[in-house]
């Protein structure tokens, strides 16, 4: 037979356990939404995170009421709510190199009048998160909070300097692999352009998102040797190499400004 504090300690953990499970699915919702950048029904989004729909409706009711999830268009959607919003202006405001890297793309996009882009590692992907459009008439796609394979990108082969292999290899996926038009990089040849990228202190690729733009990145630095960042330019892939060299020479000057060492 049990005795009474066995029984208190039981039941304290089932608590805590369906507490760690709600906590779970929140972030499950939030990371979906992110995901699909747009309101979803509660069906679908019941469906995206594997949940009851009953559960989900709950959790999404309580976000609601919280003011972190409002409810779209006839009410039947829901996506972010303003109070997300302004937690992220106060992460802005209190992240230092955020705050500078957000001027520094504007000011360098005014400056060559291509799009520009502060990018970082956010949950093992490459995530745009600041940018700034060049005054072109034909616009290159790019928009904040937008998360892309890192093998698709110059910047992914900068934010992964110094990794050794086997984390790399834990990072990328099959499908990070697969190019959006079906082309297969080869991981080895991944890794390769990683180390390459560190030793000359940018990279620039070619038609690996579309075959319209070349992507130019240089690296940010939070202390020696650490990678903390990437400002790039995202250019027309008949850009001349005369031209491509002066922006690589600027973007260079511009993130070693950012950065707090190199």
């Amino acid at each position: 037979m049990q005795d009474g504090s066995a029984l208190a300690v039981s039941a304290d953990e089932k608590i805590s356990s369906s507490r760690e499970k709600g906590l779970n699915r929140v972030l499950e919702i939030l990371e979906f939404l992110h995901t699909t950048q747009r309101a979803i029904g509660i069906g679908d989004l019941a469906k995206g995170v594997n949940a009851p729909r009953s559960t989900t409706y709950t959790l999404v009711r309580s976000l609601v009421d919280a003011g972190l999830l409002e409810m779209a268009g006839d009410g039947n959607r829901v996506y972010f709510g303003k109070k997300l919003y302004l937690y992220g202006m106060d992460y802005v405001r209190g992240n230092d190199l955020l705050r500078r890297g957000r001027q520094e793309v504007d000011n360098l996009s005014r400056e060559t009048g291509e799009t520009s882009e502060l990018c970082m590692l956010q949950s093992g992907r490459y995530t745009i998160v600041h940018s700034s459009p060049g005054t072109r008439p034909f616009r290159i796609s790019s928009a904040t909070g937008l998360q892309i394979p890192l093998p698709w990108t110059a910047s992914g082969r900068l934010l992964l300097a110094g990794f050794e292999q086997a984390r790399i290899e834990d990072m990328i996926s099959e499908d990070d692999l697969i190019l959006p038009d079906g082309r297969r990089l080869l991981l080895n040849d991944f890794v390769a352009d990683i180390a390459k990228a560190e030793a000359t202190g940018y990279c620039v690729t070619s038609g690996l998102v579309d075959a319209y733009t070349k992507c130019l990145a240089a690296p940010v630095f939070s202390g020696p040797g650490k990678v903390e960042a990437t400002m790039c330019l995202v250019v027309p892939i008949d850009t001349t190499e005369e031209r491509t060299g002066s922006l690589i020479s600027l973007l260079r000057d511009r993130a070693a400004r950012l950065s707090i060492a190199g």
